[in-house]
């Protein structure tokens, strides 16, 4: 067709590993569209526990590779992004009944020395009679474990790289959707539908990934029309979010009796965030929800530990999400590995297909640069790996300076609440001047939607973030929902909808 535009690579799926791999490779000099059918991050990678991790129980599961290559990238990714992403300590009460106390130390000791640690501090014990963070918890508990891991706002992680996929060049659609791809001619002919106006295009491809997530089975067999080995356990995990249930930055990790271990986390200042579960799922993706047995498990994991009990109506907001884990044919959903499988079609003449199954936010960098050192065959002449030091938009300032730039932007903009400053400074870190602008005074930054969210806010979304509707506002480039009425959020969304420039967030896709 006349009108087909000509790709190096179409990714498919805007999640955090479609997003990353569509960065690496526009900063390798190819040329990439990124086609997402619905708001970046959407599903699965808005819905985990925050956390860029090791995994300390999956050295249970003698996963030592997963753990290794988990440990050495937290502290890229830390370095690469610290305005989203922070140190966080968690402290392990020892349950005497479950793990025994050498068996915890042994996996801390590896903990500590499987991943070149550097920046964050080791482990250490607890006397919990006297440490802060005895307060919250039973009498019972009088020993624990401390060790370092790290927050991030996974959902914001992947807009960051596809801000900076665009940067580089990429062609990022969002409300997108891929309804075809075929092979000919030597390249993929793939058909996608704007969401938005009905219309549908085509372009040409070298190569495809299919990185969309719990749907990559889907898309393989459906849109692709192409059987493969590999197959996909989709397992739910779900998330409470209660009011904040202690006072100190720390974290607990807490064992349970089932060998499953759940976190409470602080929470966007005023809550605690208590999760995950790992439920089989058989059902749709997109409409996944907690169920009254996923929260009864979490108030009961929680309260075992918890000298308050956490009660089903502390609960002030839900998520879930569904993990699109590789299937090794593991016995119970805990035990399936969380390795990601790297699934390549083509080659000798066809154009290459890769299929992504599995993986998690920690390793997504990672798993970007394997997925194209296997495309390497299939698009020659391409740059080499990058990403590892390079800065995310916003994250350009030293790992541990992030009060300075709290400090340097309250400076500028003194009229605005310290709490307020924080916020966008973890939101946008040296972009939130960009966002700011000239702005002197709460005036200047337009309608006051509730909560410290104002016009000109929502506008660099739209701008520059492909923010549409409200609740990619507020519940994915932020958690302000959290904060918001139910009347202010409807009057949100009420304006967004009779807002013509909000359903073009353009201009990243031109």
């Amino acid at each position: 067709m006349a009108d087909e535009e000509i790709y190096d690579l179409v990714v498919i799926g805007g999640g955090i590993n479609g997003c990353g791999v569509a960065r690496d490779a526009a900063g390798r000099g190819l040329k990439v569209l990124l086609a997402e059918r619905s708001d970046l991050a959407v599903g699965t990678s808005s819905a985990s526990t925050k956390l860029i991790h090791g995994g300390l129980r999956y050295l249970e599961h003698y996963e030592f590779a997963l753990v290794r290559e988990s440990l050495k990238e937290r502290e890229v990714l830390l370095s690469m992004a610290p305005h989203i992403a922070w140190p966080l300590r968690f402290v392990l009460p020892h349950h005497g009944g479950l793990r025994p106390a050498w068996l915890i130390r042994l996996g801390l000791f590896l903990y500590d020395h499987l991943g070149g640690r550097e920046i964050l501090p080791g482990c250490r014990t607890l006397n919990l009679r006297k440490d802060e963070t005895g307060g919250p918890l039973r009498d019972k508990f009088t020993k624990a474990f401390e060790y370092s891991d790290c927050w991030v706002d996974d959902a914001r992680l992947v807009v960051l790289n596809a801000v900076d996929a665009a940067r580089r060049g990429a062609k990022v659609l969002t409300r997108t959707a891929v309804v075809n791809a075929s092979r000919d001619d030597g390249a993929w002919t793939v058909e996608m539908e704007d969401g938005t106006t009905g219309r549908h295009s085509h372009v040409r491809a070298k190569a495809v990934v299919n990185a969309a997530g719990p749907w990559v089975a889907d898309v393989l067999a459906r849109k692709l029309g192409i059987n493969s080995k590999a197959s996909v356990r989709l397992v739910k995990g779900s998330h409470i979010v209660i009011r904040q249930k202690f006072n100190h930055d720390r974290a607990y990790i807490f064992q349970n009796a089932d060998n499953r271990i759940i976190f409470a986390i602080p929470y966007e200042q005023e809550f605690t965030l208590v999760g995950t579960t790992d439920v089989d799922y058989q059902d749709d993706p997109g409409a996944v929800e907690i169920s009254q047995d996923e929260i009864d498990y979490l108030c009961a994991a929680a309260s075992e530990y918890f000298e308050e009990p956490v009660r089903t109506e502390d609960v002030v907001w839900t998520y879930s999400g569904v993990r699109p884990l590789y299937d090794d044919g593991a016995s119970a959903a805990q035990k399936a590995t969380r390795d990601f499988v790297l699934d390549l079609h083509g080659g000798d003449g066809q154009p290459a297909l890769l299929n992504v199954f599995g993986g998690k936010i920690t390793t997504y960098r990672h798993l970007a640069e394997e997925v194209l050192a296997k495309l390497t065959p299939s698009l020659p002449g391409m740059g080499a790996p990058w990403t590892r030091g390079a800065s995310l938009p916003g994250g350009d300032f030293p790992v541990l300076a992030f009060g300075d730039l709290v400090a340097k932007t309250k400076a500028a903009y003194a009229f605005l609440a310290d709490a307020t400053v924080e916020r966008l400074c973890h939101a946008y870190g040296t972009r939130a001047a960009e966002m700011l602008g000239d702005a002197r005074s709460s005036g200047d930054l337009g309608r006051h939607f509730g909560a410290d969210l104002y016009e000109r806010e929502i506008a660099y979304l739209m701008r520059e973030e492909w923010a549409v509707d409200a609740d990619d506002i507020l519940w994915r480039r932020s958690k302000l929902g959290l904060r918001l009425t139910a009347d202010e959020r409807k009057d949100l969304a009420d304006w967004l909808s009779g807002n013509q420039s909000a359903k073009a967030p353009a201009q990243h896709a031109m």
